[in-house]
């Protein structure tokens, strides 16, 4: 785990940050991109220095340069004491959990919350003898009758994974912190230029970076980002659980990091473009995007979030399933695959009504969540508007 000692984002735009942080030509014979280190074994120069352990690297799972210079610069991003890298997003969801939790423990987990996440708790965690109760995202302040004596945290998703609801972290904080809970909060859909779960409130950050920092499709991480107080039991659950990225994932990381804000911005104009464009179609019962002044949540999208990405739902008015595989099954830029964040544009069905318990997916037609790529708008909305000709025909 690295702390960020690094000032040089003090003062800077958000723009310029993503460029700058976690780089240092002058110490890499003046090139510009943070080299890839590859390796396990680091060596001592002494016998004092092999049982001190004082110098900067110690073994390639603790850290390398490369790990380092990117766990930098999320944290400046994040506002954070700290980052841990990890594997994947699901890696990230399962270490800061297991970072917190002990047998007996009970955890309040959000109902939207990422599918895989929810199989952990009700899986490993259970197994472990961890008890997980699972609340509507729009509780805000209610959550305090949920507490129990041995309630340990509570996970904030905002927006919600697949559904988008928005939560009111602020509020959510406020009772845990009385309660002396910890927070945790995956901001996968903001990622830290966008929204920063840390200064509302929350103890820990979490990103699948995978999605919109490393955003080529090409490369699996995870991140996990601290403020002070918690800063020591991510560490320890790092080490505990033998937790480290790939070499050649953590400098896609750092590339991918490199033009996060240029990306966002055509994602979320993109989006928006595409969301409209959705909602005065007569096949569409509605469209959830929390950007859009017909979301629930939207006062609060534009109290906490600068931002938004380029991944919403919209439900389709009923029609019969070969109707909809019509629709879906010869899109031409638009691919159906899992994930997001990537350039290229996605649609995928789900269906909430087959995983939730806390609450009720009452919507009738199909649901359909998408990700605006960096396609053109116009020929994103003649690639849909020939699949809905397709879906009437059918």
């Amino acid at each position: 785990m690295t702390n960020s000692d690094d000032t040089s984002g003090a003062g800077l735009t958000r723009q310029t940050k993503v460029l700058h942080l976690g780089r240092d030509p002058d110490g890499q014979n003046g090139f510009v991109n943070t080299p890839v280190y590859r390796g396990s074994t680091v060596l001592f120069p002494t016998l004092e220095r092999l049982k001190s352990r004082k110098q900067p690297f110690t073994y390639g799972r603790r850290a390398t340069p490369t790990t380092l210079a990117l766990e930098a610069a999320i944290t400046e991003l994040e506002g954070g004491s700290a980052t841990i890298l990890t594997s994947s997003g699901l890696g990230a969801v399962s270490t800061a959990l297991l970072a917190f939790v002990e047998a007996g423990d009970h955890i309040l987990m959000v109902d939207s919350v990422y599918q895989p996440t929810r199989a952990f708790c009700d899986n490993m965690l259970a197994r472990l003898g961890v008890e997980t109760t699972y609340y509507d995202p729009l509780i805000g302040e209610r959550i305090t009758g949920l507490i129990k004596s041995n309630t340990r945290l509570v996970f904030v998703e905002s927006p919600g994974s697949q559904t988008f609801e928005m939560q009111d972290i602020p509020a959510i904080a406020k009772i845990a912190q009385a309660k002396n809970l910890w927070v945790l909060a995956d901001n996968t859909w903001s990622s830290p230029l966008l929204c920063n779960p840390l200064r509302l409130g929350a103890d820990v950050s979490i990103q699948a970076a995978t999605k919109y920092i490393v955003g080529h499709a090409d490369a699996m991480l995870g991140s996990v980002t601290a403020n002070a107080r918690a800063a020591k039991y991510i560490d320890n659950a790092k080490e505990a659980l033998g937790t480290c990225p790939g070499s050649e994932e953590t400098y896609l990381g750092l590339r991918g990091l490199r033009t996060l804000d240029v990306r966002l911005q055509r994602h979320m104009t993109s989006g928006m473009a595409m969301a409209k464009w959705l909602e005065a179609r007569p096949e569409v019962a509605r469209v959830i995007h929390p950007a859009l002044p017909s979301h629930p949540g939207h006062d609060l999208w534009r109290r906490d979030f600068s931002g938004a990405s380029g991944l919403f739902a919209a439900v389709l008015k009923p029609v019969p399933e070969k109707a909809l595989a019509a629709f879906l099954d010869h899109l031409q830029l638009f691919a159906m695959g899992y994930s997001w964040g990537g350039y290229e544009s996605l649609v995928i069905p789900f269906d909430p009504s087959s995983y939730r318990t806390a609450t009720k997916w009452t919507d009738k037609g199909p649901a359909l969540r998408f990700h605006i790529g960096l396609d053109a708008v116009e020929d994103l909305q003649a690639d849909l508007a020939a699949g809905f000709e397709r879906m009437r025909g059918a």
